[in-house]
């Protein structure tokens, strides 16, 4: 959800004395060649916040960046998740490397933008790795992409990339020594520690004198080690380009030509021009390190095994069957070619295809309190808890919540869909299973792949459910031991409408839900339902999934004798249409809010100007901190403006702003 002085503007035209003024002519500028950093672009002048990478070597070694006092911009660009600190599994991953129109488009605002069709991942669930790349010498990745690839386990790596006969110059300047070598390593390490991402894409495409190796070497050295001690978990990969002889010469697997560099660091991106003996050739070259050979892959094409495009999978096949890792350059083919018949069903289906050929890589929930209103950080609406709060377009990538590991379904006849039409329960969208569905049939499917141990006390789920009358929608939880034991436990309002149907015997365990008391009144017809669970120690929860079946109404057709039991009233289709709302598992029954006393609230840049209707434009950042200091437990917070009234007994009107993440900081 975004925040933008024009809408703010907007808002205040009711709060404020004179009412607010119309935007500033200018204030969308129409994108041309000039990027927002260009000059005369001043980072230390308060601004609407950007994210924007690093272009000089002198700028990189001035510490420029970092300066609170000299980059109005900088605490925005700070993710409001931690990096991942484990390390990579022991398995074939999959790195997806970003390369998406130069890079810097919508997710350039850190507070997000006005284009729900902005450009996004949500198959977090097939990646370990996220690069963000473009070609400016520094590429530091957005908070939003950071934000959402942490919150599902994903690394996240900026780019360090010289090319062409400017980047020939910079490399020669930055290994004119080793010293130098050693400190352009450690700004590139502040930067990450800073900022919040886990490493670095090294691509140095350039031909170089032989003269200039050894200090490349360390280079990559310093930078891998210095990052391993400010960023556990942190990796530092190097692209296939020059050679350990200086010259410029793709090599397209690994071996004697840049294996001194895959040596130093974490791992190798290969180039994508491939044949199919290299994976395997590869991986006897890199022996127990096979899986940081990451076979590059290019989505459009472009000489890569396989063809790329819809035929990405045939090049995955290949390295799965020869076990080692894959980088998948330039997903967001999808969207800049228009692939039919739009792009969310378009992505789905190319991730679909990844998925068939990889499997799920990542899994969660892994931790509690867990939560997930199936936010994809886009939208045409917002609300919160039943309550629709706003009405207009928008995005905002670091408003993602856990993605729901949906498969691609085609034309199946039931389908569960990402909704952006109706309004949702909270955020910008909401899970919807419709079709057809027989009378009899209880349909399942997996909404999150989890890896939580459970420690045998009472667990709370709460969800919240839109149906009609005649369809019937539950949770069901899987649970596996070390013994090799497993079940399930189906949770429903309604869960007679499940045992009355055959299939009934897969679940072990049936729990009522009931209706929750909210906090807030719930419109749009949507039932928040609370269940207690108290699954046995030992246990993991190793999974979330929607259920569905048809209930019995009073409208009964005649065919069936009500509990769809006769067998041409259960192979019947009926019309089946429901939607979950969110998902929440946590081992407490209420999470308090501090009291107002309990904040420290800032405003910083504060400044009035007059509009061209005798009314008042405001600007200020705000930030805001528990006075004891500690971190709250909040994973965002909604903002509101509320308009001040004569009786201080009256509840003050407010409006809806925006979301704030962890940072707690705003600028508007």
């Amino acid at each position: 959800m975004p925040f933008s002085p024009r809408r703010l503007l907007r808002r205040l035209r009711s709060m404020l004395p004179s009412a607010a003024p119309a935007a500033a002519a200018g204030e969308e500028e129409e994108e041309g060649e000039r990027r927002p950093w260009e000059p005369p672009f001043d980072a230390s002048q308060p601004a609407p916040p950007i994210s924007y990478p690093i272009t000089t070597l002198a700028a990189l070694a001035s510490r420029a960046y970092l300066s609170e006092a000299g980059n109005f911009h900088l605490p925005f660009n700070r993710a409001s998740s931690s990096p991942r600190a484990a390390p990579l599994p022991p398995r074939r991953r999959i790195l997806a490397c970003h390369d998406f129109r130069g890079g810097y488009r919508d997710d350039a605002a850190p507070q997000g933008g006005h284009d729900p069709g902005a450009y996004a991942l949500w198959h977090w669930h097939l990646i370990d790795v996220f690069v963000y790349f473009s070609h400016y010498l520094v590429t530091l990745p957005p908070p939003c992409w950071v934000n959402a690839a942490h919150l599902h386990g994903v690394k996240v790596l900026g780019t360090f990339i010289t090319e062409w006969e400017k980047g020939a110059e910079i490399c020669e300047e930055m290994l004119a020594t080793e010293a130098s070598a050693q400190m352009y390593a450690e700004r590139l390490t502040e930067l990450a520690a800073y900022l919040g991402f886990d490493g670095w894409l090294i691509n140095i495409e350039v031909k170089l004198d032989i003269q200039f190796i050894d200090n490349l070497k360390e280079f990559i050295n310093h930078l891998t080690k210095t990052m391993h001690a400010a960023v556990p978990g942190s990796l530092v990969i190097w692209y296939d380009a020059i050679t350990i002889k200086g010259a410029l010469d793709w090599q397209n697997k690994l071996n004697e030509y840049n294996k001194p560099f895959f040596d130093l660091c974490d791992g190798l991106f290969s180039n994508y021009t491939w044949k199919a003996k290299y994976p395997q050739e590869s991986a006897v070259v890199a022996g127990e390190r096979k899986y940081d050979v990451y076979m590059g892959i290019d989505v459009y094409g472009r000489n890569t095994f396989g063809g790329g495009q819809w035929n990405t999978n045939v090049a995955l096949d290949l390295l799965k069957k020869d076990d080692v890792s894959a980088a998948i350059f330039a997903p967001g083919w999808v969207y800049e070619t228009k692939q039919p018949p739009n792009f969310r069903t378009a992505q789905n289906r190319w991730w679909g295809l990844v998925q068939e050929s990889w499997g799920v890589l990542q899994s969660y929930p892994k931790q509690l309190p867990f939560y997930s209103d199936f936010d994809q950080g886009h939208g045409y609406q917002v609300s919160i808890e039943g309550v629709k709060v706003y009405g207009a377009p928008w995005d905002n990538i670091s408003c993602q919540s856990f993605q729901p590991m949906l498969k691609y379904a085609g034309d199946r006849g039931l389908q569960t869909v990402i909704n952006f039409e109706d309004e949702p329960y909270s955020g910008g969208n909401c899970v919807t299973v419709k079709g057809s569905l027989q009378q009899n049939e209880i349909f399942s499917e997996q909404l999150f792949n989890g890896g939580l141990s459970m420690e045998g006390e009472s667990v709370y789920v709460f969800y919240s459910v839109k149906a009609d009358e005649r369809s019937g929608l539950g949770l069901s939880l899987d649970l596996s031991s070390g013994n090799n034991e497993s079940s399930s436990i189906l949770i429903a309002d309604d869960t007679a409408a499940f045992t009355r149907k055959k299939q009934h015997r897969k679940y072990g365990s049936y729990v009522k839900a009931d209706k929750a008391e909210p906090h807030t009144p719930v419109h749009q017809n949507w039932v928040v339902y609370k269940a207690t669970i108290q699954p046995s120690a030992g246990f993991t929860l190793t999974g979330i999934n929607i259920v569905c079946t048809m209930k019995t109404t009073s409208g009964t057709d005649p065919e069936t004798d009500g509990d769809g039991s006769s067998e041409a009233g259960a192979n019947r289709s009926l019309h089946y249409h429901a939607s979950l709302g969110h998902v929440s598992i946590r081992n407490t029954e209420e999470t308090e809010f501090p009291p107002a006393r309990s904040w420290v609230t800032e405003g910083d840049y504060i400044s009035w100007s007059n509009g061209s209707d005798e009314s008042k434009l405001a600007s200020l950042k705000i930030s805001w901190e528990l006075e004891n200091k500690q971190q709250a437990p909040f994973m965002k917070y909604n903002v509101y403006v509320e308009k001040l009234t004569a009786d201080s007994n009256a509840k003050a009107p407010r409006i809806f702003l925006g979301v704030a993440q962890r940072t707690s900081l705003l600028c508007i």
